[in-house]
């Protein structure tokens, strides 16, 4: 039967972290796995009012179908949060898509062929990988640290790979919890000005944060070289499924060809849902009570790493987001820590999916946003435990 499917499809696992999530569906199970918002702070109230008012005002319109580029008050409502932040984005550079992962596989499809350069974060989001693998680019991984990426790998990847698209999330990165510092931004730019290749922005978390500076986009750095995507998946609610990108002209237009072809517009029922509620509400204080919930969620689990975790657990401090990252001593196999860690009821993320080359074996992935205080010090102390006693084994 395997010979009915397409090459293309055949290649692409199925999500490591869409399996992990059925065994941290148990009731009992302490979850540090899923990249999920906090469900406490969607909207409901506020989204049942805007509801009710699209449907005042619109009646049965709202069900036809709209436009491939995205409802315009919406777009225009994006283009002025940009501006507040100092981004010249024009409303006519913005396509609405569903999801931001539309956007990475609609700029997939305009711009790669089979065996087109495209460099990678190293450890890298795993959606991203999934989607990307589809179109079985040269996959070109680059390490990150603390600061962002390597410099000198990326320049020498740069020239010697040939890349035509660079992913990156340098704002609070899934899944390294790190954000590339202002003179590793600027240095990315430099080095990018010399190819032709487009730098994805993806910043779904860029409005999490909750200590430390913004940094530069790289809009601003390098504007003719970079593509940004968007989500109200983390900040408002993930179920509506709205994204958006913003592109150059001649990159747009092959973009919304795209979207015709997948989809032929986003759910516009959603969008002015969305675009209501913005109208309605105080959105950056909806935004400041996610913060302030994060902020406290993250610091309770570095407490509690310090706490509970052996010396020779490293780990991510990161200024904003959902995650941190862990890489564990020497030797030490995150999968084995992982049916450990089952058995005393605590689920993670272990971090070779997020490898292009499956190398990560003793690191993790630990999300905090979804678990109050008490829960995540319970946790981590239970996955301590495991640890230790990993360790003590191997010391035997």
């Amino acid at each position: 039967m395997d010979s009915i499917f397409s090459d293309r499809i055949s290649d692409v696992p199925r999500s490591f972290i869409r399996e992990i999530l059925k065994v941290a569906l148990q009731p009992s199970m302490i979850s540090f796995a899923g990249g999920l918002p906090n469900r406490a702070f969607f909207p409901q109230a506020e989204l049942i009012a805007a509801t009710s008012e699209v449907f005042q005002r619109q009646g049965r319109d709202i069900f036809q179908y709209s436009n491939s580029e995205g409802d315009l008050a919406l777009r225009e409502m994006i283009a002025a949060r940009y501006r507040r932040r100092g981004l010249e984005i024009s409303t006519d550079s913005i396509l609405v898509t569903s999801g931001s992962q539309q956007g990475l596989d609609l700029l997939a499809k305009i711009l790669l062929n089979e065996g087109d350069g495209l460099i990678i974060e190293e450890p890298g989001y795993l959606g991203a990988i999934q989607a990307f693998s589809i179109f079985r680019p040269r996959f070109l991984p680059v390490p990150v640290s603390s600061e962002g990426m390597d410099l000198d790998c990326f320049a020498d990847t740069v020239r010697n790979g040939q890349p035509k698209l660079i992913y990156t999330v340098p704002n609070f990165q899934n899944p390294s919890g790190i954000t590339y510092g202002e003179d590793n931004r600027r240095g990315i730019a430099e080095i990018l000005q010399v190819g032709n290749a487009y730098l994805i922005e993806d910043d779904p978390y860029g409005e999490l944060r909750f200590r430390g500076e913004r940094q530069t986009s790289f809009f601003e750095l390098a504007p003719d070289n970079t593509i940004l995507l968007g989500s109200f998946s983390k900040v408002v609610v993930p179920g509506f499924r709205i994204g958006w990108l913003v592109a150059p002209p001649h990159i747009q237009e092959k973009l919304i060809i795209a979207k015709q072809a997948t989809d032929l517009h986003t759910c516009q029922f959603t969008q002015n849902i969305i675009g209501q509620y913005l109208r309605d509400n105080d959105f950056d204080a909806h935004i400041a009570a996610i913060i302030d919930a994060y902020s406290k969620q993250c610091q309770a689990m570095l407490d509690a790493i310090d706490a509970h975790f052996p010396a020779g657990v490293q780990c991510t401090r990161p200024e904003g987001g959902m995650f941190l990252w862990a890489e564990l001593p020497d030797g030490m196999n995150a999968l084995t820590l992982f049916d450990a860690a089952v058995e005393r009821g605590v689920v993670f993320v272990p971090g070779d999916p997020f490898y292009i080359d499956r190398s990560g074996m003793n690191t993790m992935r630990l999300s905090f946003s979804t678990l109050d205080e008490a829960t995540i010090r319970e946790g981590i102390e239970k996955l301590g435990g495991a640890i230790d006693n990993l360790s003590s084994r191997r010391d035997r």
